[in-house]
């Protein structure tokens, strides 16, 4: 009976298995698909482009306008039906993503910059088509393809400035180690795949090894570095009865633990659904150029209908109403409407990505200008992420001496605290002494024989439990301001002590000060106990600290401040920054931090330099009133070439040809051009 039940849970267990294995090959799969998907479109308006360009030029080359304004005649027999056949294959291939595009503006009930460029392509190619075959006066091909030519560019550069959608889920699913080393009942252990892992199998993990799934720890004792998952660098003792978490890195002891979450429970897996359900979140703000082109589609087909009504009440023949109107309608789609925004997009990235600030996410970026509080994690962000030597308290020996001994004992460990150290060491270009019987003391700190004596370098702990005497009341003060203190002990006797902390940042203090000058709140969101957080916080004056704060609580916090009404940016290096990233109106990665931060931010600072964070701020803000500037070009002239494209001083003999038309479109064009280029960040 037992055996029965036993097989029904194995069954049981293999379906939960098969499931999740499906659910993760599913998720992947979509995200492959969207990759390439993004992949394809800016291919495809590449493509579309310089097809499209070859196709333009014979049709301005036979356009009787284009020829008229040149002073030359190169008419020849059959040449408009010519004109016709290039420009119907332009507007069919060129012209398709506007369409397509105009059509779902349309069912989502917002016309915008497709809807506009669609009907003005539409009404031209119509027209001229009957100009062609019904003399109704000249056609407009040399617009519908100079239009399309130029929307194509404008889209084009537009769709390269952004990067694809985030790969956040691959890099956080990366983290995992494949196998795992599944501990069997009579002890032996065999290396399996960790999909194939179950709830309660036991787990060895060995010195240096990923940790490959949650756990909870039943023999052995190791520090685990979890800077990967939580951000904070120094390493965490486990022992038994300590939760372990995929992806944390083992130290330099033996861990077996038994697995207490698989699938879709473990922590990784959570902060994957935490950052989806924030990307998912996420407002979509409207483009600028969008508003613009909604707006000018409304007037566009108002004007034009408002027109040629007017014209056919005032008694005037069919052919000149529809010439008046069609004017209209193309004059109101102007071609420099199309590059304003792109141009623009292009020379800020560019700008950006030389001062190492790499714009992600163009909507994000552009609405920092708007930002109210920059949210900071501490560990690798407001500091270095790396110990260094803060003080030095020595007895009988000098400063050089007292560093020499941990530097020699240290000297290849890969511990953050010992680094710190070995920094110090070569920093002050010490000797390495002879260093013999090396001994790890876990939760202690270490032994050894250094030129015949014995050494030891261990913790507060170790010096209290021993009765060993020292300044107390220095102690204190030094462990308030978050300090790491490790004692040095010879043969017993306690001959100084050192204290280290993650380094701050100069950069971040005047990265502070600038934010306060423009009226941003500083905020420090971080995992550290309260005293390490304040001490940072003093030293950098920052405005408001939130510490102890759990990895999946981040995103909490972030949400909390969001609906307090603050414009807010996130600024971390850690995977339990992604969601909070994520979260937020601006998420800003630090370079040098892990994959699944860079991935999941708006921005990535590549310098690590948290002034870069101001930086982004002000090209922000240039950005957008350079894209106003922009618009505003792009768009004024229509409130002189549209009442006059529609004949209002026709009586006193003024009106807009379209070839008039066509020479304030370039001139707009021109001028939005080299608006863009004057962008720059002080």
């Amino acid at each position: 009976m037992s055996d029965q039940k036993s097989q029904q849970k194995n069954e049981l267990d293999s379906t939960k298995h098969e499931q999740h294995e499906q659910h993760e090959q599913h998720e992947q799969h979509e995200q492959h698909d969207h990759h390439d998907h993004h992949a394809m479109m800016v291919e495809d308006f590449k493509k579309r482009f310089f097809v499209s360009l070859i196709i333009m030029v014979p049709i301005l080359v036979l356009s009787p306008m284009i020829q008229m304004f040149l002073g030359v005649d190169w008419r020849f027999t059959g040449d408009s039906y010519l004109l016709f056949a290039l420009s119907t294959i332009l507007m069919i291939y060129g012209g398709k993503p506007f369409i397509t595009g105009a059509v779902d503006e349309l069912k989502e009930k917002e016309p915008g910059m497709m809807t506009l460029i669609a009907f003005a392509i539409s009404v031209a190619y119509i027209y001229s088509s009957f100009a062609v075959f019904i003399d109704i006066g000249s056609d407009f091909f040399w617009e519908l393809a100079t239009l399309i030519v130029i929307m194509l560019l404008g889209h084009w550069i537009e769709m390269k400035s952004i990067m694809g959608a985030s790969r956040a889920l691959d890099e956080l699913l990366e983290l995992m180690p494949d196998e795992a080393h599944l501990i069997g009942e009579d002890g032996s252990s065999k290396d399996v795949s960790v999909k194939d892992l179950k709830e309660e199998d036991k787990i060895l993990v060995k010195p240096g090894e990923k940790i490959p799934i949650d756990g909870v720890v039943f023999d052995g004792e190791s520090e685990v570095n979890e800077s990967m998952i939580t951000g904070e660098s120094v390493p965490v003792l486990k022992s038994k009865g300590d939760e372990v978490v995929g992806g944390s890195i083992n130290g330099e002891g033996l861990l077996k633990f038994k697995v207490s979450k698989v699938g879709d429970d473990t922590f990784l897996s959570q902060v994957v659904r935490l950052v989806k359900e924030a990307q998912e979140s996420k407002s979509q703000t409207q483009r600028l150029a969008d508003t613009a082109a909604k707006w000018l589609f409304y007037i566009a087909a108002s004007a034009g209908t408002i027109t040629f009504i007017v014209w056919m009440l005032l008694g005037r023949e069919l052919s000149f109403a529809i010439e008046r109107a069609v004017t209209v309608i193309i004059i109101s789609c102007p071609h420099a409407l199309g590059l304003a925004t792109p141009l623009v997009t292009a020379v800020s990235t560019s700008i950006g990505a030389k001062r190492g600030l790499l714009i992600r996410d163009r909507k994000a970026f552009e609405n920092a200008r708007k930002l109210n509080a920059v949210v900071f994690d501490k560990t690798g962000t407001l500091t270095e992420g790396e110990f260094g030597v803060t003080d030095i308290k020595v007895m009988d020996y000098t400063e050089d001496e007292l560093i020499s001994i941990p530097y020699s004992v240290e000297a290849n460990s890969e511990h953050p605290i010992a680094k710190g150290i070995v920094k110090e060491g070569e920093k002050r270009k010490l000797k390495l002494k002879d260093v013999s019987e090396y001994n790890n003391m876990p939760g202690k700190g270490l032994e050894a024989t250094v030129e015949g004596k014995k050494i030891k370098v261990v913790s507060p702990g170790y010096i209290k439990n021993e009765n060993i005497e020292f300044d107390e009341e220095y102690y204190e003060e030094l462990a308030g301001q978050g300090k790491t203190v490790v004692f040095i002990l010879v043969e017993g006797e306690l001959v100084g002590y050192i204290a280290l902390s993650d380094i701050i940042r100069e950069s971040a203090k005047e990265a502070i000060k600038i934010l306060k000058d423009m009226g941003i709140e500083s905020i420090m969101l971080t995992g550290d106990n309260q005293k390490v957080a304040s001490y940072v916080g003093k030293q950098l004056n920052i405005d408001t600290i939130i510490a102890e704060v759990l990895p999946q609580e981040k995103s909490d916090k972030i949400d909390e401040l969001l609906k307090s009404g603050k414009k807010v940016a996130m600024t971390g290096d850690g995977v339990n920054d992604a969601p909070a990233l994520a979260k937020a109106d601006l998420g800003i990665a630090i370079g040098a931090g892990t994959d699944v931060a860079i991935e999941t931010a708006d921005v990535i600072l590549v310098k690590s330099n948290p002034l870069d964070v101001v930086n982004i701020i002000k090209l922000s803000k240039v950005t957008y009133k350079k894209m106003i500037q922009n618009l505003i070009w792009a768009t004024g002239y229509n409130a002189i070439a549209l009442p006059l494209a529609a004949g209002v001083l026709y009586n006193q003999g003024i009106v807009i040809s379209p070839a008039l038309g066509a020479v304030l479109m370039s001139l707009s064009t021109v001028i939005v051009a080299i608006n863009a280029k004057f962008l720059k960040l002080d």
